[in-house]
């Protein structure tokens, strides 16, 4: 089969992790009979600094017209870079989230891992992770408060900002199917993240997710309050199975979960629509301070990789396969530096691509 993935390298470490990427895409492609033909993508500081925006009109077609996206980081740092000197409509993150609107990316998928091999860089006690978590965060993304009205005025003398956060029926029936959906073909169990005490976009949420769970009786579920969810996190992983929220609870929750892994560089992402079409990237960010150095870890992105494999590809076998190249590769001892402990094999990033592309198809 053949397949157009766009891609979008993006800032600070994004190229070198989307180059390890590639390169197992390429193995895949060699062992198992396919053909990835890539197109590159501007977004983000690179596109400000050869467009003016940090995503044009074209970009968005190209990343129309692909199958699939797989993005690698953007951004810079915000203290620093001339990017965040610009209004917030011109800076980097600005092309993300007009990207996800225009691709209609309303559903962000991001599992979250313990892998037996790092249970040592996890920073909660063995006696509360027990045997390990396996769970993942459905994350709303085009709604709330990151997409609602904001204003920055004076008001009776005073400098005044509103953020307006806004849900509506239709936008949480969309996620709670999906995250019921994907809880169906695990264990059977959803967790919906709230606020409900406090907010009323809470509330219309958790009346449409209990309106959604009447059409899964096969699903458990139960109703969570945001500040709960994150204590939980830390004190009993193990209990969650899928993860159902709101895009800014999802957005805060989702980064506490990769750090109970020990690494935010072990977790993928996909955001998906109502097709078969998705944007696929690593949970952590640009990292600008070891871009350049071969040191960051493209396991995140590899993993991405795989998710584009079995989501949007239906190549559920090859998306085995890396998923499995990466445990063989740990178990073995190799780690880049984020991951690392005394007695195993320090490797880069580059280096890290190649073990997995070894292990794959044997």
């Amino acid at each position: 089969m053949e397949y157009q993935i766009g891609v979008i390298s993006g800032d600070g470490i994004g190229p070198e992790i989307v180059r390890e990427a590639k390169k197992v895409l390429d193995k895949v492609a060699e062992t198992y009979g396919h053909s990835f033909r890539y197109e590159e993508i501007l977004m983000g500081g690179v596109s400000i600094d050869a467009c003016g925006v940090p995503l044009t009109e074209a970009a968005v077609v190209s990343a129309r017209a692909a199958d699939a996206v797989l993005m690698g980081s953007i951004g810079g740092d915000t203290t620093t870079s001339s990017w965040y000197q610009l209004p917030p409509n011109l800076r980097p993150e600005a092309g993300l989230l007009k990207l996800r609107k225009e691709l209609n990316l309303f559903a962000n998928v991001r599992p979250a891992y313990l892998y037996e091999e790092l249970k040592g860089a996890c920073p909660i006690k063995d006696e509360l992770i027990g045997e390990g978590f396996d769970l993942v965060i459905m994350r709303e993304l085009t709604g709330g408060l990151y997409f609602g009205a904001r204003t920055t005025e004076t008001v009776d003398g005073v400098l005044t900002a509103t953020d307006t956060l806004t849900y509506n029926e239709h936008e949480i029936r969309r996620i709670a199917v999906k995250g019921f959906d994907i809880a169906r073909k695990r264990r059977k169990k959803v967790t919906s993240v709230d606020k409900a005490n406090v907010l009323d976009s809470s509330r219309l949420w958790r009346k449409v997710v209990e309106e959604v769970a009447k059409d899964y009786p096969d699903v458990a579920y139960e109703h969570m309050l945001v500040d709960n969810c994150a204590m939980q996190l830390v004190r009993n992983p193990g209990q969650f199975d899928v993860i159902l929220t709101e895009n800014m609870f999802g957005d805060i929750l989702s980064d506490e979960a990769s750090m109970v892994t020990g690494s935010i560089g072990m977790l993928s992402s996909a955001s998906l629509n109502d097709t078969k079409f998705g944007l696929y990237e690593p949970s952590h960010g640009s990292a600008p301070d070891i871009a350049g150095q071969d040191i960051a870890n493209p396991i995140a992105t590899i993993l991405s990789a795989a998710m584009m494999l079995r989501f949007s590809f239906d190549l559920d076998r090859e998306a085995d396969a890396v998923e499995a190249a990466v445990k063989e590769v740990l178990k073995e001892g190799f780690r880049t530096v984020d991951i690392y402990s005394e007695g195993m094999a320090k490797v880069g990033c580059s280096k890290m691509g190649d073990l997995i592309c070894e292990r794959i198809g044997g």
